[in-house]
C-alpha cells in the first residue's frame, strides 16, 4: 500500500471535499496517479466519495494516528514505551509476534490505521475500517514463564475498564475471559475484544502480545458485517474520542495493571475484576472447545482466573469456554 494513499487520507481527514487538480498539485503528482489512489483506499474497505467539480471526501471526519501525538498524551511516562502506528496489516499480533522473536522492546506498542485480517478469539475475525476502531497489539516481557501467568487477559480486561473509566465510560463491563460489553436496552453489547499470544517458556522468561481492537464510531456497514450485538465508544459517551489520547490512557493503564500483575498475581485484583463481571451469580451456558455445553450459575472466579459455575453437581472451575447468559431466568 502506497505512502501516497495515507498521505491523501490525511487530508481527507476533515471530512471536507479536496479536488483532484489540489491534491495532484500538492503531491506534484497527475490526477491519474490520485485516481489510481483513491482505488487503493476502496481494495482496503476506505469508502471515498467522489463528486465530479468538488473531488473527494471520506464519509466523516476522522482522527489518524500518530506516534507523536500518543507519546505527548501520555506525558512524563512516554519515554517507558516504544510505539509505532503503521498504516496497513493483515493483524498487528501477527507482526507483534514476529517483531517479538527479534528483540522488540518491552512495552512496545504498534497500532495500525486498518488491519484486513484481524485476529479474534475461537478463529473469529476481528472487522476493522479507518477511523472506525482502535486496533493495536502492547508486548510485555515476564519473568515469569507462561505457566505462571493463568488470569493475564482478565488482568488486561481490568486494564480496559479502567482506561474507559477515565474517559467518563462507567457502564463498561467484563466478559469471561476477554470482552468489554455495555448493557443496552437490555441487550449485552460488544465494545472492546482482548486475544493474548504467549511466547517462550513455561517455566522460564515468556513475553505476552495483548491484542486489543475497540470499537469507536462503527457505521451500519461494519456493523452488518460482525456477527454479535455490537456497540461503539461514540454511541456510549456522544462524543468523539480521540484515538491517540484515548491510546495513550490505555497504554498507561496496561502497564499498571501488568506491573501489579506481576507482583501480586491475579488473586490481587480479583475482587476488582469480580465486581465489574456482566454475568456474575447469574445463569449462563459455557460451550466447551468440543462443544459441549455446561450450565450454571456463575458462583465466583478463582485466584488463578478460571470461572467457577455452580450446577447441581456444585462448583466446577472452566479455564476456557465460550458464555452467553441464559435470558429469562430469574436472580432472585
Amino acid at each position: 500500500m502506497s505512502n501516497l494513499l495515507f498521505s491523501i487520507l490525511a487530508d481527507l481527514a476533515d471530512g471536507q471535499f479536496h479536488s483532484g487538480e489540489a491534491i495532484a498539485k500538492k503531491y506534484n503528482i497527475s490526477r491519474v496517479s490520485v485516481w489510481n489512489a483513491i482505488g487503493e483506499a476502496e481494495k482496503i474497505g476506505v469508502d471515498i466519495f467522489s463528486v465530479r467539480g468538488k473531488g473527494y471526501k471520506l464519509t466523516q471526519p476522522i482522527t489518524l494516528l500518530d506516534s507523536k501525538k500518543i507519546k505527548q498524551a501520555i506525558g512524563e511516562e512516554a519515554s517507558w514505551f516504544h510505539i509505532e502506528v503503521i498504516d496497513v496489516v493483515d493483524s498487528t499480533n501477527t507482526l507483534m509476534m514476529r517483531k517479538a522473536a527479534t528483540g522488540y522492546p518491552h512495552a512496545a506498542c504498534l497500532a495500525a490505521h486498518i488491519q484486513t485480517a484481524g485476529k479474534g478469539r475461537r478463529g473469529r475475525r476481528w472487522i476493522s475500517a479507518l477511523g472506525q476502531n482502535l486496533t493495536f497489539s502492547f508486548l510485555w516481557r515476564f519473568k515469569q514463564g507462561a505457566a505462571m501467568l493463568s488470569g493475564l487477559s482478565l488482568v488486561v480486561g481490568i486494564a480496559l475498564i479502567r482506561a474507559f473509566q477515565k474517559i467518563g465510560l462507567q457502564q463498561a463491563l467484563l466478559k469471561w475471559p476477554n470482552d468489554i460489553l455495555v448493557l443496552d436496552n437490555g441487550l449485552y453489547r460488544k465494545l472492546a475484544g482482548i486475544l493474548i499470544e504467549l511466547q517462550g517458556d513455561m517455566e522460564g522468561q515468556s513475553l505476552a502480545v495483548i491484542g486489543i481492537g475497540i470499537n469507536l464510531d462503527i457505521s451500519k456497514k461494519q456493523i452488518e458485517k460482525i456477527d454479535q450485538p455490537a456497540i461503539d465508544l461514540h454511541s456510549c459517551l456522544d462524543a468523539a474520542i480521540n484515538p491517540n489520547e484515548l491510546l495513550a490512557i490505555i497504554i498507561k493503564e496496561l502497564a499498571a495493571a501488568l506491573s501489579q500483575f506481576e507482583s501480586e498475581g491475579f488473586a490481587g485484583m480479583k475482587e476488582e475484576w469480580k465486581n465489574a463481571h456482566a454475568f456474575h451469580d447469574k445463569m449462563v451456558a459455557l460451550t466447551k472447545g468440543d462443544g459441549q455445553i455446561i450450565q450454571g450459575r456463575v458462583s465466583d472466579i478463582t485466584d488463578d482466573g478460571a470461572l467457577l459455575i455452580h450446577t447441581e453437581k456444585g462448583a466446577t472451575p472452566y479455564s476456557s469456554g465460550e458464555i452467553s447468559i441464559i435470558k429469562n431466568w430469574n436472580n432472585a
